[in-house]
Order: structure tokens, then sequence, then C-alpha cells
């Protein structure tokens, strides 16, 4: 029997809730806009999709590009308001949000349960603290462990988001990470290796030398191995790549971008 077919409905509030500045971060060039959504940049979005959506697989709305749980509790609640809409009418079958390990609580997440909210990416990026600390995130693996084990515990399905080549990075850093994320088994995993992109610290940091981008070459075969990895676990990996869009072509300046990176990956003979 086929699949059915899913429909991710993404709304991005870039920066949004963000209190740390990582040093790769440029989310108008990643998401391609600069503006916060409102209620009815969201309707319209929301219906847009709907429009034009002719299968009959689950669908889902999807607050992506800030910190979701760190906005205020009033925020929170007039994005999820406007979305929970749809879920009620059974347009929508669940509503999902992206947001930083170390804003994981109980309380939050009674918040999110409370507007059909059933699954949370969680930024983790890496599984090392040194490179955490020189990419300016804020949190620790600690956190990361923590919230999975909260999000577990209240029945929420749980992706992690995956960095390899951050500030510090080896192949043996990228390698712990992989094997200490597939130790959580979250319910999937997205791989977005670095880029250095104009307007972070990132690129000043490449521009002053303290910061060398991985070769594509290099960042395919770790990456190769970090999905075996991914894949003796049975964890499927959603996405490997930055989605390409023309805000992105604009502002990357170096780094091992490829519009065909998961294809890189899958061609390679087993690592």
């Amino acid at each position: 029997m086929a699949k059915k077919k899913q429909l991710i409905i993404p709304v991005f509030i870039p920066f949004a809730g963000c209190a740390h500045q990582c040093v790769y971060c440029d989310q108008p060039s990643i998401t391609a806009t600069e503006v916060q959504p409102d209620t009815s940049t969201i309707v319209s979005i929301v219906e847009r999709h709907l429009s034009t959506w002719k299968h009959e697989g689950r669908i889902e709305i999807a607050f992506y590009g800030g910190t979701f749980t760190a906005l205020s509790k009033e925020a929170q609640s007039a994005f999820l308001k406007t979305a929970y809409v749809y879920v009620k009418a059974g347009r929508v079958h669940a509503i999902r949000i992206s947001t930083r390990p170390d804003f994981i609580t109980n309380e939050i997440l009674e918040l999110l349960i409370g507007y059909g909210v059933d699954t949370v990416e969680l930024g983790a990026q890496s599984m090392c603290d040194d490179v955490l600390t020189k990419s300016g995130r804020g949190h620790t693996a600690d956190d990361t462990v923590r919230a999975v084990s909260l999000l577990r515990a209240r029945g929420f399905k749980t992706g992690i988001q995956f960095m390899p080549g951050l500030p510090g990075d080896s192949e043996a850093t990228i390698n712990e990470s992989a094997k200490k994320i597939a130790a959580l088994s979250p319910d999937f995993i997205r791989i977005y290796p670095t880029v250095v992109l104009k307007n972070t610290p990132l690129y000043k940091m490449f521009l002053s030398g303290k910061y060398i981008p991985w070769p594509l070459d290099k960042m395919v075969r770790v990456c190769k191995t970090a999905a075996l990895i991914f894949a003796a676990k049975g964890i499927p990996i959603i996405r490997m790549g930055l989605q390409q869009t023309a805000a992105l072509e604009e502002n990357i300046v170096a780094g091992p971008h490829h519009p065909s990176f998961r294809q890189l990956v899958d061609n390679l003979a087993g690592a």
C-alpha cells in the first residue's frame, strides 16, 4: 500500500524568542522572510496551502524559525490559537513547533498540549559542550537530554536538528554527537551542515581566519557516517542540507552547501 502524503504548512517566525546570537544564524536568509506573521498572515498562509492540497494524508501547521517556547506565554498562545482553529475544525490534524532544548518545561508542555501541538523539534545542533559554547548556543548537551526526556514523558513526537561543522567540530566530535543523538531515539532528525552566511558572527570569524568551512567532500563523508549511525537505530532523516532559496543563494559565502546534498550522501559508498 502506498504511503499517504503528508502536508507540513510552514509559518516562519524569524528570530522570535531568540535570546542568543548563534554564530551561524541569519534567519531571513534561511527562511526567506524577515517579517513576524500576524493572525491574518497565518490564516493566509494556511488557506493557500489547503486550497492546493488534493491528497488525504496528515496535515500539520508548523511554526519554524525562532525559539517558539521562549516567547511570552501570551505570544505563544496568540500564534497557537490561530492555528488551533484549524485543528478544532478538522481541517488540520495537529501543530508542530521548533525550539531550543533549554526552553522545555512541564508548564510549557501543558500549554502546547492544550493547543493541539503534538510534535516538537529541538535545535540541539551538537552534543559537544565545547562546540555549543563556541557557537554561541547558550545551552548544553545535558539540556537536550533533559528536554527529550520531558517530551517523551508527555507523549510528544520529538525531532532533533543536528548541525555538523560548527566551530570546534571535528570528525570525532561529529561522530560522538551523532551517537549521543541516536541514543536518545528521536522520532526523526534533520541534518543541516554548517555554512557561512553574510552578516553573521561566523562570517566575521571566516573573514578573520578564525573559522575554516568544511569542504563539501569531507562533510558528505562525515554525514554518511552519521546517517549510518541513525539508520542502525531506525531513526529517519527527514531533511539533509538547507532548502535551496533565492535568499540563501544570495547570502551564502562559503561552506559545504549543495542543492542535492542528500543525494551526494546517499550515493557515497558506505563510510
